[in-house]
């Protein structure tokens, strides 16, 4: 199962949160120094901890200004929800489910964790237990018609008590109020399966009416079930701070004896080494034992035999996690060839055995080697991660969200800027919630993955943005360092350029494109370059920019008045030339006069609104159908309204679905649109 939604309230720094989203991937948290997003992760871990990782401590985990009212008594501990988390199914426990009772399916797993580390769960968005107020009439009538279909009673035998004697008996002293819970929901079960011989097979009312009786009396004990079930399926949450170093060097002897004597006190240290044991399938007392074996005899022909295959299975052991290891490294931290046509960061990892010693050595392109802390720091992290990951993934880390604070702080940015490829593969298995203050771990293409974490008010807490805002300008910092550094990288690479107005427009062109190419209904020429220019007033700049560089460049406008007014810049028109300004208006097929980009994608939009935000606008758009979308949208909902959140979820489920799901009119409106693009930009 994934996180879908995460909370947190009174830790450290935090009083609350507030809800926010978590993607099924990746989510990227940033945010200023001291802003709280290593205080939110670590709380999040108290979700479902791994072994041996400490719980919540009152005293100095509760807000230390609230403190008093913990020892007062004014506020209880157990009362005191810290981390709460809801998740979303995957397929496997769908499945699980469905085994068990198919209308819990698509249920949702709630869990969370109070202040005295009392875990909690339920499940939501699936049958709640009915009250018995709801099915007393319909108990009535089923027992009364099994009471008409007792067997009369011999003369002189005593009479035997009623289905519905039985009945009032079971359910004395019930409130009409009161929910069916497991003991009153086995006492239902019990009299209905005794009563059952009584209902007639052939009357088809009473047999629906007991099957429908039969499941209501066990929705409680389903739904108990279940819990139990998915509380052994829960992902387990691991949390990595400081990454733990592999060292060079490790002596097994004095490894083996402290860790047989429990004298493992320099966790960091041991944590690493042990690792990368656990990565070769060894002990540090099995590599210790074969670094002393003696030589058997020499007549001894069996002895020799298994000396040797203890020899050979220790060196391709080695060889195989250095194979891997290497390989994986390689992926991030790219060779790079020298001003003398070698290779100078050409490299191949070796672990090797000698005697009482486990050595990590890198070799060069010349063969030296050397040993792995006379490489850079961020190359010692990345074969310190591999190692760590790799050995904790194998088992019980298998299921794991990973909490990553700061990944690759020590890494220069172009290689961080490949890790964060790095991340998303290993998202494809693991979830993901990660911390950076580097502009290179956030992708062009990842701005709605991102959560933007603050605290303006000591008072207040820590808030977390879903969308990206904020109050403090340090807190988006990021972002506008990791869109400046690619906009930098991308204006003058492409020889094409598509200027549009905002970030949004962005948003759908590519995702809408992406669609429609995998479709076959269009294809958007890859050389042209998507260039968000901020708002429509600012497309001259970037328009006149590009053409100053011998760049071919098209403009994308909508067709409202902002759109309207920039579109007759007499700069924007002698730069471009009337062919180059694309309008809305010239592929929407619609009746809205002055269409804006949404208004491509109208139906859709307002599919997404409801089914993603909760956002049903389907009956005002029918009845102003002339309107812009969005305006449509802003109408009813206010300041809750936003773009940026429509487009966001926009971007999910173009995800999830294909060109197919679109409409006939929006299929053919984009695909007019890309045309008319390729064209200006052939």
């Amino acid at each position: 199962m994934r996180l879908s939604r995460a909370r947190v309230q009174q830790y450290r720094s935090i009083r609350d949160t507030g809800w926010f989203e978590v993607e099924e991937t990746k989510t990227i948290l940033v945010g200023p120094n001291e802003a709280g997003k290593t205080v939110l992760l670590r709380a999040l871990e108290q979700l479902s901890p791994s072994t041996g990782t400490p719980g919540f401590d009152s005293l100095r985990d509760y807000p230390r200004s609230e403190l008093n009212d913990l020892d007062t008594g004014q506020v209880k501990a157990e009362d005191v929800t810290v981390p709460e988390g809801e998740f979303k199914l995957d397929d496997d426990d769908a499945a699980a489910v469905h085994a068990i009772s198919p209308e819990f399916a698509q249920c949702t797993y709630v869990r969370w964790r109070s202040l005295n580390n009392k875990v909690y769960h339920r499940l939501q968005n699936c049958p709640e237990p009915p009250t018995y107020g709801t099915m007393k009439n319909d108990l009535i009538r089923l027992a009364a018609h099994a009471d008409g279909r007792m067997p009369a009673v011999p003369e002189g035998a005593a009479a035997q008590p009623t289905p519905t004697q039985k009945l009032q008996a079971a359910t004395s002293g019930w409130a009409d109020s009161g929910r069916i819970d497991v003991p009153s929901g086995a006492a239902l079960t019990q009299w209905l399966e005794a009563t059952l011989p009584l209902v007639d097979e052939a009357n088809d009312r009473e047999i629906a009416r007991y099957k429908e009786l039969h499941y209501k009396a066990a929705v409680a004990s389903l739904r108990q079930a279940l819990l139990t079930l998915l509380d052994q399926r829960k992902p387990i949450f691991v949390y990595f701070s400081q990454y733990f170093r592999v060292r060079p060097r490790i002596h097994l002897e004095r490894l083996a004896e402290r860790s047989e004597q429990n004298l493992l006190d320099d966790a960091e240290y041991d944590f690493g080494n042990l690792s990368l044991l656990k990565l070769l399938g060894f002990t540090a007392r099995e590599l210790s034992d074969l670094g002393k074996a003696a030589e058997p005899s020499k007549g001894d022909a069996a002895a020799w035999q298994r000396y040797q295959d203890q020899l050979d299975r220790r060196s391709y052991k080695l060889n195989a996690a250095s194979v891997r290891l290497t390989n994986e490294i390689k992926k991030v931290w790219q060779p790079e060839a020298s001003t003398s046509g070698g290779n100078q960061d050409a490299f191949a990892i070796r672990i090797v055995a000698d005697q009482q010693y486990l050595k990590v050595v890198v070799v060069d392109d010349l063969g030296v080697e050397i040993e792995l802390d006379q490489r850079s720091e961020g190359f010692q992290w990345l074969v310190s991660f591999f190692t760590v990951f790799f050995a904790q993934t194998a088992d019980k880390y298998r299921n794991a969200i990973l909490l990553l604070d700061e990944p690759g702080l020590s890494l220069h940015g172009l290689k961080q800027r490949d890790f964060r490829t790095t991340i998303s593969r290993l998202a494809e298995q693991n979830q993901i919630l990660f911390t950076t203050h580097s502009p290179f771990m956030v992708g062009p293409d990842e701005l709605d993955r991102v959560r933007v974490v603050e605290m303006i008010d000591r008072k207040v807490g820590t808030k977390v943005h879903t969308s990206v805002t904020a109050e403090d300008p340090a807190s988006v910092l990021v972002l506008q360092e990791a869109l400046g550094y690619d906009l930098a990288q991308s204006l003058f690479a492409q020889q094409r350029n598509l200027v549009m107005e905002g970030l949004t427009d962005y948003w759908y062109v590519e995702a809408t494109a992406s669609l429609l190419r995998e479709s076959g209904d269009a294809d958007l020429n890859e050389k042209i370059a998507l260039v968000p220019a901020g708002d429509a007033g600012k497309v001259v700049y970037f328009a006149t920019i590009f053409h100053a560089h011998n760049l071919k460049v098209a403009a994308l406008l909508d067709s409202d008045a902002a759109g309207d007014q920039a579109a007759n810049q007499d700069t924007l028109v002698h730069t471009l030339g009337n062919k180059r300004i694309l309008r809305t208006k010239d592929s929407y097929k619609g009746p809205v006069g002055k269409p804006e980009i949404e208004d491509a994608l109208r139906e859709s939009l307002i599919a997404v609104g409801r089914d993603d935000l909760g956002w049903d606008v389907a009956a005002q758009a029918a009845q102003q159908s002339t309107r812009p979308i969005v305006d449509v949208f802003a109408d009813k909902f206010g300041p809750g309204f936003s773009k940026y959140k429509l487009a966001k979820a926009y971007l999910r489920w173009t995800r999830n679905h294909t060109a197919g799901d679109l409409t006939a009119d929006e299929r053919s409106q984009w695909s007019k649109l890309i045309e008319q693009v390729n064209k200006a930009l052939k």
